[in-house]
């Protein structure tokens, strides 16, 4: 029983997608729950940051007020995690809708991501001083998920890959 766990790293080769074997329905479905899960993940990382936020206000140089983020106070750290937690919600939300296009109950589907990320963004911009993170750039990494995805469908169309 053991020697089948022993075969070094060609272990992963069974669980690596294969078109003749995997089903487009079973890859979608499980895509689904992966960015969905990553989305839930990234939500919660933004609206309650790594150490908390201060329950109490303090003035002087090293000052900070009750809701704001206490990894705020390394701007560069904090500033990374922002970015980089942002470009994988947003990434997740756009898997999440391309697998979910033309489904039943779409519309409703689309408002509960607006309304999700709409909750995130504001949770972000509450919990951050405003002195740490320059938002637009937040702002930007949003998008770059889906303006990536569109210059590579009007690449792919342009060149007649699609």
């Amino acid at each position: 029983m053991l020697s089948g766990l022993s075969k070094g790293n060609s272990w992963y080769r069974h669980f690596q997608y294969e078109e003749g074997r995997d089903r487009p329905s079973d890859v979608r479905n499980v895509l689904l729950v992966v960015a969905t899960v990553i989305a839930a993940v990234t939500f919660q990382a933004g609206v309650n940051p790594p150490s908390g936020v201060w329950d109490d206000n303090k003035d002087g140089p090293d000052g900070h007020a009750a809701g704001q983020a206490i990894y705020a106070s390394q701007p560069g750290a904090y500033y990374v995690f922002l970015i980089a937690n942002t470009l994988a919600f947003s990434s997740s939300i756009l898997v999440i809708v391309s697998l979910t296009y033309r489904f039943p109950f779409q519309f409703e589907v689309i408002v509960a991501i607006i309304s999700m990320s709409v909750t995130y963004g504001s949770a972000i911009f509450a919990v951050t001083p405003d002195e740490s993170v320059r938002f637009r750039y937040v702002l930007a990494t949003a998008f770059v998920p889906f303006v990536l995805r569109i210059l590579i469908h009007l690449l792919n169309k342009e060149f007649g890959k699609e």
